[in-house]
Formats: C-alpha cells, structure tokens, sequence
C-alpha cells in the first residue's frame, strides 16, 4: 500500500474510462477545482447516499467552478447503471485495477467487524485549479460531508 497523497502535494495525474464510455485525463482539467473522491462500490447504501448529496447540490459545486469525479473498482456499464439509477449529474470513473486509488493512497487494508480487507477507503481530494490538493478526508463519513467539501472549496 502506497502512503496517502497529502495536502499541498501534486495531484497525481491519470487517465480513466468514465460511465459515458469515454476517457478523462485529470491534467486537462486544470484551471479549474476538482472534487476527486474514491467510493467502495455502486449501488450500495453509503456509496450511494454520498453520490445523491454530491448530486444534489451540483449548483453549489458549479458556483465554485469545481469538476466532481468519482472513482471506485467497477466498471464502465456499473457506472452507467449506478448514475441511471440515481439520476447522477457527475462523472464516474472506473478504476478496476486501483492504479489511481493506489496512487492516491485510498487503496487500504480495512477492518469491518473483525475481518481485514483491502479496498478503497472512502475518501476525498479537493484539488486546485493548479493541480495541489488543498484538503484531504482520509476517512470519510458520509453525513455532512458535501458541506464540508464545499466549505473547502470556497476557502480557495
């Protein structure tokens, strides 16, 4: 397991398929703040209830001038799934070999009720127009959280 990226640190760049079948490249966003979380799986109660706070308030995010994007292991057509489902107003990306998780240090090993696991830890970047990540949340909890993000944008 790599160490977590930490604030003030380069945003490490990557190339993703998004849930559109597409590609995105973390360097062409630059010049405007990104909201880069890492989320276990689609579909799941936590993963979703934090997608759906994220989605709602979409206009909050865009005043800011910031680019959602989440990432987790599964692929493109679960994505599509997840935010069809959901109506999701944000980009999914797929990271099935956990390459970007890894690099970002949210590829960890878990404990959920007395047994280890590796997988993402839910978590969450906000980088700058400059590509610096200016806040990180190692340990995600789900309730409150959009707000917090916010607040760390607007602080920019």
């Amino acid at each position: 397991m790599t160490p977590w990226i930490e604030r003030g640190d380069a945003a490490p760049d990557f190339t993703l398929d998004t849930d559109d079948g597409a590609t995105l490249t973390l360097s062409e966003l630059q010049g405007q703040p990104v909201v880069l979380y890492f989320y276990p799986m689609d579909d799941t109660p936590g993963c979703t209830k934090e997608a759906c706070a994220f989605r709602d308030r979409k206009k909050e995010f865009e005043k800011l001038g910031a680019r959602v994007l989440g990432v987790s292991p599964d692929g493109v057509d679960s994505h599509g799934a997840f935010r069809d489902k959901y109506g999701l107003n944000f980009t999914l990306l797929a990271d099935p070999d956990h390459r970007v998780a890894e690099a970002y240090g949210a590829w960890r090993e878990k404990t959920l009720y007395g047994k280890k696991s590796i997988g993402i830890q839910r978590s969450t970047f906000v980088i700058d127009s400059q590509g610096i990540v200016r806040k990180v949340w190692k340990r995600v909890a789900v309730d409150g959280h959009d707000e917090k993000v916010l607040e760390a944008l607007a602080a920019l």
